[in-house]
């Protein structure tokens, strides 16, 4: 009984480390599309796919636009543009695990707005750039 409470142990233990390392690989606690919602609800109207293909695409003042670095239309790898950095292809057509983790999400909006734009995204300004990548079909 000891050897089967043993090896019991074992393969619960083992099934156990497998699940938790599928769910890591996989973990996502939102989605592109609850993206979009977060954000359209706090701008108080929907994101408009034309404006966040403009925004996306412009130079904003600066010496960059989303473009630069993600390409036109971001349906393919991109390069950051002064470091030369691989970027997965921004499209979540394109990318099932685009737009996945809100903390990620939260965090290159952040740092890729204040390159563009010399300052953070509003929240219709991420509606409408998230409505555009949506729209983006294979």
């Amino acid at each position: 009984m000891a050897a089967m409470t043993h090896r019991t142990h074992h393969l619960c233990a083992a099934l156990l480390a497998g699940l938790l390392a599928a769910g890591a690989a996989t973990a996502a606690d939102t989605s592109a599309t609850q993206q979009l919602e977060r954000w359209s609800a706090q701008a108080g109207a929907p994101g408009n796919a034309d404006r966040g293909q403009r925004l996306f695409t412009t130079r904003q003042g600066g010496e960059w636009s989303c473009s630069s670095c993600h390409h036109s239309p971001p349906t393919t790898g991109g390069k950051h543009a002064s470091t030369g950095k691989p970027i997965a292809p921004l499209a979540p057509a394109f990318n099932r695990e685009a737009f996945t983790d809100t903390a990620k999400v939260d965090k290159w909006f952040r740092r890729n707005c204040k390159d563009v734009l010399s300052r953070e995204c509003s929240a219709a300004e991420k509606a409408d750039v998230m409505a555009y990548l949506l729209s983006l079909k294979p």
